[in-house]
């Protein structure tokens, strides 16, 4: 596939140049913009990884951190359906994320499960917005719509690498385990789920697959791993009362009550097998 790469920012360009491919500087939510773009590259796939996050999340997570990310799957990835469709390609592959499952039921969560659409802000926004996001990307009959849920990054370039924000609050001993640490995760190496996103140019049927390991784990395992694999010290426990006064609800949910995610229909319909089956593996290995 022949591959020109979109950003906002000019600064970024050179970046998308380095890894091959043709930069573009355009705003996704200047519409005619965008299309006279998109036209001009000639797609044949269109890949959606639009985010618009802040470098590093605070421990007290704020509704408003999330709301220009929220903003793109809304309005950018309308937006950028129309012109893939304007630009006559065959198919976009987006990006959503495999954590906002409503929390509920026993076992790992499939793409059919619901996800936390009534759930108390920010987790709430978000799943109602990747909710959104969703709906406009499979339900366009124009165009072949592919949703990868991706599970938590880590390696190069991620907050969980060693050089990254989440191994630095380690060092200093702020990540905890939160109560129990029941909170169960699926994570994904970044290698993972680029080569997730290269298969789904061409296979699969339309629809969502999560993009997960194969090893979902609670907070209680995977925290001490991390600590070691990036040379911080052992974690330290709180209570969640203590943890929801400083870091608030959002956090402490995600380290007790968040549920892991199958990859059962990515390995049967994309054929994905993930170089890192497990997180034990890649952040020994794979963290850079």
């Amino acid at each position: 596939h022949e591959v020109t790469g979109t950003t906002r920012f000019e600064q970024r360009a050179d970046a998308v140049r380095a890894l091959g491919a043709e930069p573009v500087v355009v705003d996704v939510f200047d519409r005619p913009a965008l299309e006279q773009a998109v036209r001009a590259a000639r797609p044949d796939v269109v890949v959606h990884e639009l985010t618009d996050l802040p470098k590093r999340l605070e421990a007290r997570t704020r509704p408003e951190a999330f709301a220009g990310t929220n903003r793109l799957r809304r309005e950018g990835t309308r937006n950028l359906v129309d012109a893939a469709v304007a630009a006559g390609a065959r198919r976009i592959v987006t990006q959503s994320i495999a954590f906002v499952y409503r929390l509920t039921g026993e076992g790992l969560k499939t793409e059919d499960d619901e996800l936390s659409l009534d759930a108390p802000p920010p987790r709430g926004e978000i799943a109602s917005a990747v909710s959104e996001l969703e709906r406009t990307v499979t339900g366009d009959p124009r165009i072949e719509g592919v949703v990868l849920r991706y599970g938590y990054f880590y390696g190069p370039g991620t907050a969980y690498a060693r050089d990254g924000w989440m191994a630095e609050l380690a060092r200093r001993r702020r990540l905890p385990i939160v109560g129990g640490g029941n909170g169960v995760l699926s994570l994904i190496h970044v290698d993972d789920a680029a080569r997730a996103t290269v298969l789904a140019l061409d296979r699969g049927s339309p629809g969502i697959y999560n993009v997960v390991d194969d090893d979902p784990v609670p907070a209680r395992a995977w925290i001490p791993a991390f600590c070691e694999a990036v040379g911080a010290p052992p974690p330290r426990r709180v209570p969640a009362w203590l943890a929801r006064l400083v870091a608030g609800s959002y956090t402490v949910t995600v380290m007790t009550e968040e549920r892991g995610a199958s990859n059962a229909k990515a390995r049967g319909e994309l054929g994905f097998e993930p170089r890192w089956a497990s997180w034990r593996d890649g952040f020994r290995d794979g963290l850079g």
